[in-house]
Parts: C-alpha cells; structure tokens; sequence
C-alpha cells in the first residue's frame, strides 16, 4: 500500500497539467494534484501559446503583408534559421515536434512553429514553394530546411494535395538529345 501511494504521488510530480480558465480564456500551468492543496499557476507566455487556430485565408494575407516583408524579406523562411546542436556537426534528424499540449515546447522552434502565421495549406502556394527546389522541383529535406518531423510531414502533405489539385505545378524539363553518339546507325544514314 505504502507502494501505491509512493507512486501515485510520484506520477503526480512527473506529469503536469494544462488547465483552462473558463471566465478569462486564459490558460494556466500546473504542478498542483487534483486535490487542489497547492494552488499556484502561473500564466502561459502568449508568444508560446499553439492553441489557436489560423484560418488560411489569414496565413496568405500574411505573406503578402509589410510585416513578413519586414522579417524575412525575400528569402524563404527557412533561409535565416539556425538549428542549434551540440558539437561540429548537425545530427541528420531534426527533433520530433516543436509543439506540445498545444504549448511550444523548445527554447528554439522550427521556422513554421516559431510563427503562427504560417500554415501549411494546399491553398497556400506562396508558402509551399520556398520548400521546393528551384532547380529541380523535388521538395527540400528537412536537414536543409530546420523543420521539425511533424512540420515536415505536413508540408510533404500539402505539397503532394496541391500537386493533386492543380495548385502547384511541377515542370519536367525538356532535355534534348543527341542521339549521333548512342545509336551508330543513325550517324551512317546521313
């Protein structure tokens, strides 16, 4: 028995809640039990907070807007990230998620977690077109980009929807051959 309550005390230590404030739609974090003996929450950082949800329509306004101008200019917005790692060499995975509990949870998200403007759409082109090559239409690895797996794998999604619907298109190039050095009875006809 004694076991038990070790434990149960244990795993209320470990795990933490989220609690929303019903009369402030505000939400509070807590190391408190259920029991309610110790009532200290401290307020969410509005910055961190993933919550909430941005229409589409509003990320594509946003990329044409003064203020994504003003902070990426005319580079993609992975261009200015930085991964921060221990040692010479970035690991070839990127983390698992940025954002969890709806929370971000690292000191430096990826660069689609970090703005909650960014949403990846199959109607947003503007945004899934800086993570496709420009030289050879193939999508960006995440190593390239700094993009978390989950990201990662919403940006394969959309990317692969919007191929599907038209949105974006992707060009196979035209490549002209001379066909005098493969086949030798061509060169002897003429």
């Amino acid at each position: 028995m004694a076991l038990t309550i070790y434990s149960r005390n244990y795993l209320k230590t470990i795990f933490q809640r989220v609690l929303t404030s019903k009369s402030t739609n505000t939400c509070f974090y807590s190391d408190t039990a259920e029991d309610g003996d110790e009532t200290q929450e401290t307020p969410i950082d509005p910055s961190k907070d993933r919550t909430k949800v941005i229409p589409v329509e509003t990320s594509i306004r946003y990329l044409q807007s003064k203020a994504y101008k003003q902070t990426y200019g005319d580079k993609p917005v992975w261009f200015l990230y930085r991964r921060n790692h221990k040692g010479a060499f970035a690991p070839r995975k990127t983390r698992r998620t940025c954002v969890r509990n709806g929370i971000i949870s690292t000191g430096n998200p990826c660069p689609i977690c970090r703005d909650e403007y960014l949403v990846l759409d199959p109607r947003n082109t503007g945004l899934l077109e800086q993570f496709i090559s420009e030289y050879t239409g193939q999508i960006l690895d995440s190593f390239k980009t700094g993009l978390c797996q989950k990201k990662h794998k919403d940006l394969l999604v959309a990317i692969e929807k919007a191929w599907d619907e038209g949105n974006l298109t992707y060009d196979v190039p035209f490549r002209v051959y001379d066909y005098s050095v493969y086949n030798k009875s061509h060169e002897q006809s003429q």
